[in-house]
């Protein structure tokens, strides 16, 4: 019993030590993944496109 109270004392240590984001970091953060989400779809489904487009060429 004693090793899992220790446990849980070491658990409770490690998480007072985690540095939680501002909202205005998580925002800003949140932010650059969408638009690079977005640029990245747009470009594969350009590439697709052009794929598209030079295959209709060949045939």
């Amino acid at each position: 019993m004693k090793k899992i109270k220790a446990f849980f004392r070491g658990v409770k240590k490690e998480a007072e030590k985690t540095k939680w984001l501002t909202m205005k970091e998580t925002m800003a953060y949140s932010s650059v993944v969408v638009v690079m989400i977005i640029f990245f779809a747009l470009f594969f489904y350009g590439l697709d496109v052009l794929f598209a487009f030079l295959k209709g060429l060949i045939n």
